[in-house]
């Protein structure tokens, strides 16, 4: 802002002409006004779902006074209410995010409350994922007719949270296939975020969202062979990962990329679980019926993941040399021939631990290579989980432990003073 200030002294000295002043004024002028904006929008939301659950409490303390009559009617109450302002909106405020959006979230949250208080009036039996699953098909068009992205994160969540409660929560479970034919149908407007605000933050929380989403629900496919969706995990976050490393998301900060996070901290994660004999030894104990597995829905998650990653890995890497090659992306190819040798081999484990040992030391010679503290600390932190690992699961003498400790703290300390000398004989 010390800029704006100093302009009429730059053109009196005639540093700037009028037209590059007029020219850095309207662009401050439209960095404040965006930020602004922003702040309209999330008081807006926030202020919409405050008045509707303030609304929801003060008429909850009198409920059972209430008739029938009088009920249905505060029942419907805020679902008209908030239909009426979405038709202003429509009409009048299109084009206004603001009021776009807090109208939106305040009809989202008023259709679930109107569905759960007319199901407690007229005591209609249901459970909570019809419940969610009716919300959620209600409120799908409202991403599309208002344009909301709220909306959309909010549909995202509800979906999520009914495939978890069918498939995790309830006893005995229920399928949740629907989960990802209503997942797709998020995907179009996550599709117009990308073309026309792909640097919005609206697109960065859908970048971390529809990930997360997908990682939490995979596993709802599982029924009687469990053990197969280690393969269509190692898959998925390959997947994930590989997009994660795409031009769009490697030009964007770090922390905006949830694909990339969400991949290699998942891929790490169950390398370090696979790392243990126990899981092995048990796999060596199960007898499965081929004709059994292959139309089993865990075989038929992994074949589509594994397909879907082996394209991708095709894609991005078929006119690239061998040392651009990514080791978490391939991962799962590996993972597969090493998941058939432990039906017969304790091999197994030793090269998932073989394995995490060589990436740790290649995310660490990347980070040095790219001179970023932040990669070579991340390749440490794999192996000092990895020798973490091995102190709880082996027989080795508290000597050895201790010199597994002390080799590794001194890499810290070795690799970073490396690091920050390097930088500043550069400097």
């Amino acid at each position: 802002m010390n800029l704006l200030k100093d302009l009429p002294e730059l053109k009196k000295a005639g540093v700037i002409t009028q037209e590059t002043a007029d020219n850095i004024q309207a662009y401050y002028k439209s960095k404040n006004g965006s930020s602004t904006n922003r702040l309209l929008i999330v008081f807006g939301v926030l202020g919409a779902v405050l008045v509707g659950l303030g609304i929801m409490l003060i008429v909850a303390h009198n409920w059972d006074e209430l008739s029938r009559g009088t009920k249905t009617i505060v029942a419907f109450l805020p679902l008209l209410t908030g239909q009426l302002l979405c038709g202003y909106v429509l009409i009048k405020r299109l084009n206004s995010v603001t009021w776009r959006e807090s109208a939106t979230s305040f009809l989202f949250f008023s259709i679930g409350a109107s569905i759960a208080l007319v199901s407690q009036i007229y005591n209609i039996p249901g459970g909570t994922g019809s419940f969610l699953l009716t919300w959620m098909l209600l409120c799908f068009p409202l991403i599309y007719l208002m344009r909301s992205s709220i909306t959309s994160l909010l549909f995202i969540s509800g979906i999520t949270y009914y495939a978890s409660h069918q498939s995790y929560w309830s006893y005995p479970s229920s399928d949740s296939y629907l989960y990802w034919l209503l997942l797709l149908g998020v995907l179009p407007h996550y599709y117009q975020l990308y073309m026309k605000k792909p640097e919005s933050n609206y697109m960065i929380f859908h970048n971390w969202m529809i990930p997360l989403s997908v990682v939490i629900s995979l596993g709802t496919v599982a029924k009687e062979t469990e053990e197969l969706m280690f393969i269509a995990y190692f898959s998925l976050f390959g997947l994930l990962f590989l997009i994660g490393n795409l031009d769009f998301f490697t030009q964007q900060k770090s922390r905006n990329n949830g694909y990339k996070i969400l991949g290699s901290l998942g891929t790490i994660a169950l390398l370090l679980i696979l790392s243990f004999n126990g899981f092995w030894e048990n796999l060596r104990k199960e007898h499965f019926l081929l004709r059994e597995v292959i139309v089993a829905p865990e075989f038929i998650a992994s074949a589509l993941t594994s397909l879907l990653v082996g394209a991708v890995v095709y894609l991005q890497y078929k006119n690239k040399a061998l040392n651009e090659y990514m080791p978490i992306a391939g991962f799962f190819i590996l993972f597969i021939l090493i998941f058939i040798l432990g039906f017969f081999s304790p091999m197994a484990v030793i090269l998932i631990n073989s394995y995490v040992l060589a990436l740790g030391t290649l995310i660490i010679s990347n980070g040095a290579k790219k001179d970023h503290l932040g990669i070579v600390n991340y390749g440490l932190l794999v192996i000092t989980a990895l020798v973490i690992c091995r102190f709880f699961d082996t027989n080795l003498s508290f000597v050895l432990r201790g010199i597994m400790f002390v080799s590794v703290g001194t890499g810290f300390f070795v690799a970073n003073y490396w690091m920050l000398k390097k930088r500043n004989s550069n400097g």
